[in-house]
């Protein structure tokens, strides 16, 4: 009974916080995958490099069209100053809530520092160098460059962020003083989104934190629907409470989200904030985000997908006509599995089964001399060319070359559900799942139908998530060609 009347008193609570909706205060109107979310490190260097190339083709272009300021030193030097003072005035930090005229106003400051600082370097080295006509063409051209430029990246960053593309989704764990201190913070800065609460006293506490609403308990975030769309989980308790952190953090092992933990800290609330707002949180699980290799990975997604779907498009629609003359049923198989971050996905294969015998939820999976395997389907089976159409989803980004073998949703193995038999089952999703990976070129490929096939895949799987580099999946791609022609010892 007293947790009846706690229950209906929290509900009486949480009715003043009705106008803000009970997806709360900061949760964007589309939520997006954790996939698509952009880098804001990655996205300032961009910026810097623009506006870099942008200065010094500026530069280049005034000499090709007056051949004599192409002598003047002034031309390349002012270029580089310039630059250096926009990236020390905090042009590229990329604060929410700037004002156009704010972010020009650095442009106005960097150009003005630029020329004087290069005519004051000039007249020093070379007092007779410096052309008054010269200064006046590259002031001009130079603010004309850098203000059309900082204004796109101004329109950038606010589409980006109406699309809840750029600003962090997160979870907090531990509806705790520190918690409030976190949520409060974003709510002002809006430089991170709360998503919800998860806290094992939901029925003895206010039903939202501020706003944010009280999703459930600790038990409940580790098959919620919401982690595909979850940057980070923070995990917020007192800093005296040892035994609990180290509960809560076996609790959270599974989950595959990186975990991060800020302790509360009685005597410096606001250090604690910043340094949640500049993403230095401790992290406890999860791969490192490096967003060279995540960028190096893509090209080769994009330039390797590209070039392969163009020289198998003519083997792919002979394959399409076989299957349709073969039997009846559409061409392709689509089957929903596991991507980046437990994130529900279409996978697209070529129909190798009778189209009344197809198995979406791989329930019984494909054994030798399987009856419902067709004759096309045990051809494009062996050679594994009913693979080929998820170069589709690594173009659409949702598969990569690359990585752990996406697993059907709910596909069992020896009677029980794959993802119940190893624990660390889900941080094979902690990288996209990909066409090719360290598993398949190791021996393990087909299905996995008993408990032993699952964990040596899962093994070798999270063998390659932590040795996760370029020269890795080159390798890998390099010795998945000889397996194109199938593998005698797999059953397909």
């Amino acid at each position: 009974m007293a947790d009846d009347a706690g229950a209906c008193s929290a509900f009486a609570r949480w009715e003043e916080f009705a106008p803000l909706k009970r997806r709360g205060p900061m949760r964007p109107e589309r939520l997006q995958s954790a996939r698509t979310r952009l880098s804001g490190v990655l996205l300032a260097r961009l910026f810097q490099l623009g506006d870099l190339s942008a200065l010094l083709a500026v530069s280049a272009a005034t000499a090709f069209f007056v051949p004599a300021a192409g002598a003047e030193p002034l031309l390349y030097s002012a270029p580089l100053i310039a630059f250096l003072t926009l990236l020390g005035s905090g042009a590229y930090r990329m604060k929410i809530g700037e004002s156009l005229f704010k972010r020009l106003g650095r442009v106005l400051l960097a150009a003005v520092s630029g020329l004087g600082g290069g005519v004051v370097v000039l007249s020093l080295a070379a007092p007779a160098s410096a052309s008054s006509h010269l200064e006046a063409v590259w002031m001009a051209l130079v603010v004309a460059t850098l203000s059309a430029l900082q204004l796109g990246w101004w329109a950038i960053l606010g589409s980006l962020r109406r699309r809840g593309l750029l600003t962090p989704n997160v979870i907090v764990v531990g509806a705790t003083p520190a918690a409030e201190h976190l949520v409060r913070h974003a709510l002002r800065s809006r430089e991170l989104n709360v998503l919800g609460v998860f806290d094992d006293r939901r029925s003895r506490i206010d039903p939202a934190v501020l706003g944010v609403p009280v999703l459930g308990r600790t038990d409940d975030l580790l098959s919620h629907r919401i982690l595909p769309y979850v940057d980070r989980i923070i995990v917020a308790v007192p800093r005296a409470s040892e035994a609990r952190i180290a509960q809560l953090l076996q609790r959270l092992a599974p989950i595959p989200n990186p975990i991060a933990l800020l302790m509360e800290d009685d005597d410096n609330h606001a250090a604690a904030v910043s340094r949640v707002a500049d993403f230095a949180l401790v992290q406890i699980s999860g791969p490192p985000r490096r967003s060279g290799y995540q960028i190096a990975k893509r090209v080769l997604d994009l330039v390797l997908g590209s070039l392969l779907l163009l020289i198998f498009m003519p083997l792919m629609c002979l394959v399409a006509l076989a299957i349709k003359l073969d039997s009846p049923g559409p061409v392709f198989f689509r089957q929903r599995r596991h991507g980046y971050l437990n994130e529900e996905i279409v996978v697209w294969k070529f129909r190798s089964m009778r189209a009344e015998a197809a198995d979406p939820t791989a329930r019984r999976q494909v054994t030798a001399g399987d009856e419902r395997v067709t004759r096309i389907g045990r051809f494009i089976r062996k050679t594994s060319i009913d693979e080929l159409p998820q170069l589709f989803n690594v173009l659409a980004g949702e598969m990569s070359l690359v990585g752990p073998r996406p697993h059907a949703i709910g596909m069992l193995a020896g009677g029980a559900e794959a993802s119940q038999l190893v624990a660390t089952y889900a941080h094979r999703h902690r990288m996209k799942p990909g066409l090719t990976g360290w598993a398949a070129v190791n021996g393990s490929r087909g299905p996995v139908d008993t408990p032993e096939a699952v964990q040596r895949r899962v093994a070798l799987d999270l063998e390659y998530v932590e040795r996760q580099s370029i020269w890795v999946d080159l390798a890998i791609i390099l010795k998945t060609a000889p397996c194109l022609l199938g593998d005698a010892a797999a059953v397909r």
